[in-house]
């Protein structure tokens, strides 16, 4: 907080006020470069929204080689969600459903629309198979490429490890991306045959293509040579065959040629999402996306479109990535022109371009025109190209980690204080309108009457349970922000073996125009109500303010029979510590805000702080746990050692058996650590033995603060492998027995020993 820009009598002048919401729907190539180009050179007052399934995209240009062994994972994909962070954008994680373009809504699944002022959408295409029996229960598509590489690494494990049997791999589609694909996949499956001591001679491959010849949008002279390499190699090819239907055992193709195979991998012409035609944006005849040379849909002028999913109407161009490559930087020119209102510049796509298509092993086929050539030079230059291309989009020190400032005469960078800083009626009540309009039936009981205050009427046979939690924002996403705030926050009632019932939400709003500051608020509290849906509990009401960033908490109320409260004291020796969540979230984040994490750990984190401490309370009840705590900001130890001082025993805990997320490991010993790590350290003395394990790799991780963290409880011995099965079997499968309470008595109060 040694940032805040300066207070002037009640008031408070803000760095960044947000005009305008740009959406990039989808995390393809064109808007990986428009996202390096908003990072070098921000708009004021725009705040952009990248949301994509996956957190990490494939480079289409190396795939093959990773099929083909040449290159790692990790070599071809690029992070999402590093190059949104470089960019001060957003990043939702989640699978696109819809486009509303009255509403200027994009819908999403199984969380709110998005809204957008611009919209550019990038979401590539997957092959056609829905015309041909079979071909989706029996064929595996080349896309989406995350599910084709699952499907990939499956076969190829079979084919390689199991029974030396004959089998035969068909490759359907005679573009580029087949041949390419096929060679690729022969090459691995071969090579790592040998390397295993296995025969190869069982194995073939053949492709079949509706075309009449291989790569029909390639000169002859290339055409040649790929049927030259696949002579060579042994390959059988079939020209002018459609498949009709696919089975298990054989390809039913046009004249009734049937074509025995073991796997089928289908790479044929691109098709559409079903939900573009659906959305009232001109197509194409095949559903694509119909846009104008500036690349903006020839129906709605605030939707633009790049790469596979859009058909340039009057100059057509192949599915191929190279295109989507080279639209990034115009289509990035032209959303900041339209966003100014300036004359939007032509995009002229290349007559004839570069094509490098490599043969599986390190050698490669180029074209150009009416030009060929091939060899291990050829690749070679294909591969420095990927390289390049790739290394572009590495963190630059350069580049921009917080949104853009804004001077405008429509928000002030003045702000009043007091009751002058709070959110409008007006987008208050379009908000909860929206949210009701959303809700299921009955779910949102407690704001169908505002009133000045909540009534609650308690059962006077219960306890109430109150507790309050309010964290700024740790996450480019406001909806997922509000969903593990809320959980977060009624972490300490379940952590008491009580039910919540009611909650009063307090929420801090950066300021901005009236539609992103609605937007904003819409998107964390209907993330708050999914989990307070999921959990049985009502939000009553709730107070909004003005401030420097997005920050969010919750006053809980729950319900108990205060006969059955699980307390921190209560402890017993024997008892085993039962810990229901692996431990990280702190290290993990803070290495995700330096760019340092891979985003594999980002994904596992976010998992696990969404898993609901509900279910876990209740088992604790049923096997008779005498004491139990959520582990939050003060850590495993912190919280550890609470409950040892208030049972007055000493713990030992097994450091081997606590559970870690993915990646906390590896960046707490790179000296990662959370801004709250060096205070919850000086608690290190509560370790009895803290010479002897100081110098641990897990020991730093005993103290990073938690978000949403797991419960730990001390189970009677007798029933603790019982309530760890079941804690195992209803979803928390990383729940460990990490230690036992040791002895009691004045002499071992409040002490930990760590083995």
């Amino acid at each position: 907080m040694d940032r805040l820009p300066p207070r002037i009598i009640g008031a408070m002048r803000f760095a960044s006020v947000v005009e305008k919401d740009l959406i990039l729907a989808g995390g393809g190539h064109a808007h990986v470069a428009v996202l390096k180009s908003f990072a070098m050179r921000p708009v004021p007052g725009l705040r952009i929204t990248l949301v994509s399934k996956e957190s990490t995209t494939a480079y289409s240009g190396m795939l093959p080689g990773l099929i083909a062994g040449h290159y790692s994972l990790d070599e071809i994909h690029l992070d999402l969600r590093s190059l949104c962070r470089q960019a001060g954008a957003q990043f939702y994680q989640a699978e696109i459903a819809g486009l509303d373009p009255s509403a200027h809504h994009l819908l999403l699944r199984e969380r709110p629309p998005a809204a957008y002022d611009l919209i550019s959408i990038n979401t590539g295409s997957t092959p056609s198979m829905q015309s041909v029996p079979g071909a989706v229960e029996h064929a595996i598509p080349a896309k989406p490429v995350r599910e084709f590489l699952h499907r990939w690494e499956r076969l190829q494990s079979d084919w390689t490890q199991g029974p030396e049997s004959p089998r035969t791999l068909t490759v359907v589609g005679g573009g580029a991306g087949g041949v390419e694909l096929l060679l690729s996949m022969r090459h691995r499956l071969l090579s790592r045959s040998a390397e295993l001591g296995r025969s190869t001679a069982p194995l073939h491959f053949q492709l079949i293509t509706a075309s009449a010849s291989l790569l029909p949008t390639h000169n002859r002279r290339v055409q040649t040579r790929f049927e030259r390499w696949f002579n060579n190699l042994g390959i059988t090819w079939f020209a002018g065959h459609r498949v009709l239907e696919v089975t298990p055992q054989f390809l039913l193709c046009e004249g009734g040629r049937r074509v025995e195979t073991n796997a089928t991998i289908w790479v044929t012409q691109a098709s559409a999402p079903d939900w573009i035609r659906d959305s009232g944006l001109a197509t194409d005849e095949q559903g694509f996306i119909a846009v104008n040379p500036f690349l903006q849909s020839t129906s709605h002028p605030d939707v633009f479109a790049a790469g596979d999913v859009a058909a340039m109407m009057g100059s057509p161009r192949p599915k191929s990535g190279v295109f989507a490559v080279r639209q990034g930087r115009p289509l990035a020119a032209n959303l900041r022109r339209a966003l100014d209102q300036l004359p939007l510049r032509p995009y002229v796509p290349q007559q004839q371009f570069l094509s490098l298509i490599s043969t599986g092993d390190r050698q490669a086929v180029g074209s150009r025109g009416p030009w060929s050539f091939e060899g291990e030079w050829v690749w070679k230059l294909k591969d420095h190209i990927d390289r390049a291309w790739m290394a572009q989009y590495e963190p630059v020190e350069s580049m921009n980690a917080a949104p853009p400032a804004l001077q405008s005469g429509s928000a002030p960078s003045m702000r009043c204080g007091g009751c002058g800083a709070k959110i409008g009626p007006q987008i208050l009540d379009r908000v909860l309108a929206r949210l009701r309009a959303s809700a299921a039936p009955g779910a949102m009981p407690g704001l169908d009457e505002p009133d000045d205050a909540a009534v609650i009427l308690w059962p006077s046979s219960s306890a109430l349970v109150q507790t309050v939690d309010y964290f700024r924002n740790f996450l480019d996403d406001p909806y997922l922000f509000g969903r593990i705030a809320a959980l977060h926050a009624l972490g300490d009632i379940f952590a008491m073996g009580a039910e919540p019932r009611s909650v009063l939400a307090i929420i801090t709003l950066p300021p901005g125009r009236t539609r992103p500051v609605e937007e904003q608020l819409y998107q964390v509290l209907a993330g708050a109500l999914a989990t307070l849906g999921q959990n049985s509990t009502k939000l009553l009401g709730g107070h909004t303010s003005e401030g420097i960033e997005l920050s969010f908490g919750l006053a809980v109320n729950g319900e108990a029979s205060p006969h059955r409260l699980l307390k921190k004291g209560g402890m017993r020796p024997g008892d085993r510590l039962i810990l229901t969540k692996p431990i990280g979230t702190g290290v993990v984040m803070a290495a995700s805000m330096r760019g340092k994490a891979h985003p594999h750990w980002i994904d596992a984190a976010i998992a696990v702080m969404l898993v609901s401490n509900r279910d876990a309370s209740r088992i604790f009840l049923e096997h008779s746990a005498t004491a139990c705590t959520d582990i939050t900001g003060f850590g495993l130890a912190g919280h550890l050692r609470e409950m040892a001082v208030a049972s007055r025993v000493t713990l030992e805990i097994h450091l081997q058996s606590i559970p870690l997320l993915l990646g906390a490991l590896d960046s707490s010993r790179r000296g990662i650590a959370s801004t709250l790590f060096p205070e919850n350290l000086r608690q290190a003395e509560v370790i009895q033995n803290l010479e002897a394990v100081r110098q641990e790799p897990m020991f730093p991780l005993l103290f990073d603060p938690q978000t949403s963290g797991g419960l730990i409880a001390s189970v009677p011995p007798l029933n603790a492998q019982a309530c760890l099965d079941q804690l195992q079997r209803e979803g928390y499968r990383e729940a460990r027995d990490i230690g036992e309470v040791a002895s009691e008595g004045a002499s071992g109060i409040g002490r930990l020993v760590v083995r």
